[in-house]
């Protein structure tokens, strides 16, 4: 068995798209995909994944409240933060909600997989 994945994207072509692309990587195994940020501790909890890529914009409770509530209660999963816009204060925020990582949405396949793997690691990946 690969790294368990958690994937929280609210846009629905996304969100099957990410888990298409990390499925293709035979140590990534992606175990749960939701909508809204208020599915992703009851998932996570179920699941327990190594990783979970949560959009940091979500319906009903934003990526970075997710963050949070998983550093506390699930302190084993490492948090990826996806974001449209890796503006200075996002990455602050998701670093001081205890992420591990910030990635833009429109970062290549083969870079998201990687970054995966590296959280995984306990590695953090941030920008600049």
């Amino acid at each position: 068995m690969g790294t368990r994945v958690l994937i929280a994207e609210d846009v629905a072509v996304l969100r099957e798209t990410l888990v298409a692309l990390l499925q293709l990587e035979a140590d990534l195994d992606v175990v749960a995909a939701v909508a809204g940020g208020d599915h992703i501790l009851p998932a996570a909890l179920r699941h327990r994944p190594d990783v979970a890529l949560l959009d940091i914009d979500l319906p009903a409770v934003d990526g970075l409240t997710a963050t949070a509530e998983l550093r506390v209660r699930l302190p084993a999963c490492r948090v990826l933060i996806l974001t449209g816009l890796a503006m200075p204060d996002r990455v602050d925020r998701s670093r001081a909600a205890g992420a591990a990582g910030l990635l833009v949405k429109d970062t290549p396949a083969d870079f998201l997989a990687d970054a995966v793997r590296r959280v995984a690691r306990g590695e953090r990946v941030f920008p600049g």
